[in-house]
């Protein structure tokens, strides 16, 4: 049974125009999936679909076999989430917090929780009001961590960290995945962070899952051809070959992204261009991202 498993999703809030347009995703205990997209792409909605925040107008979501609209207590206590707009108790304490969500929580982990904390220079007297949006994520991050979950939804879950912040959630994050396997989803503008933890990569554009890999199969198996922009062939003409990606207009020179070897892409390109051998550019993860989606519009 997978742990969490979205089948044809599709949300629309203004008619005609879908946030989600029949997306499927499936996640392994274990697993962990950066979600990679633009600012709205539809990735906050489809962790509120997979928490059970939203319905979905088509398509089934199950989380651990279950329906989380239908059995949302019994969905909720194995999850954690942290969302980018999470908003916390401006009157409470940080420890009143952690009680609040000790309450909620039949595996919550006090020494876990007291360990994190530590980890995050909280004395628990702190008042959430006086926090900053950093400070106020990491206590969210405790939360979310502290009960031990087998699924974590993470929506920009470091936005506000410095890097030293950063590296620390992530680090937990890792402690956590080692000791109880669980499965992980979560988005991030910070390829590093992405390069860092996930082994998997789903990316959304304009509603719809365009790739779904491992992050290793995927840099091994991407290539990205430069030519000049002014030898006659256009982004349409590479776009029509076979395993292009998506292709564009970068200053004076033409960029395409194909699955392939560069031998294999060599070939393709020769088909439209016998006066231009194309040179590879290597490519880092956010390369890939910028490719992949602005060479699709």
């Amino acid at each position: 049974m997978s742990v969490l498993e979205l089948t044809n999703i599709t949300r629309v809030f203004e008619r005609g125009l879908p946030v989600l347009d029949g997306v499927d995703l499936t996640i392994e205990a274990g697993q962990v999936v950066g979600l990679l997209g633009q600012n709205g792409a539809g990735k906050t909605t489809l962790m509120r679909i997979a928490l059970g925040m939203l319905r979905p107008q088509t398509g089934t979501v199950r989380v651990f076999g279950l329906d989380p609209c239908e059995r949302p207590v019994e969905v909720k206590r194995r999850v954690g989430y942290v969302s980018e707009d999470q908003v916390l108790p401006p009157y409470l304490r940080v420890k009143e917090v952690l009680a609040l969500h000790r309450s909620l929580y039949p595996s919550w982990d006090a020494d876990f929780a007291d360990e994190l904390l530590g980890r995050f220079s909280f004395q628990g007297k702190e008042k959430i009001a006086k926090l900053s949006k950093g400070q106020a994520r990491r206590v969210a991050v405790t939360c979310a961590l502290a009960h031990r979950p087998e699924l974590l939804l993470l929506d920009e879950p470091a936005g506000g960290f410095d890097p030293a912040a950063r590296r620390e959630f992530l680090e937990t994050a890792l402690q956590l995945l080692a000791d109880e396997g669980s499965a992980v989803l979560f988005s991030s503008h910070h390829m590093s962070d992405v390069e860092r933890i996930a082994g998997r990569v789903a990316v959304l554009d304009r509603g719809q899952k365009i790739v779904d890999r491992d992050l290793d199969e995927l840099r091994e198996s991407t290539t990205l051809a430069v030519l000049a922009a002014n030898n006659g062939v256009v982004p349409l003409d590479l776009k029509a070959l076979d395993g292009c990606l998506g292709a564009r207009i970068v200053r004076d020179e033409l960029h395409g992204l194909f699955l392939g070897s560069p031998e294999a892409v060599r070939s393709r390109i020769a088909s439209v261009s016998a006066t231009q051998s194309p040179r590879f550019a290597a490519i880092t993860l956010e390369d890939l991202f910028i490719e992949l989606v602005e060479g699709r519009r």
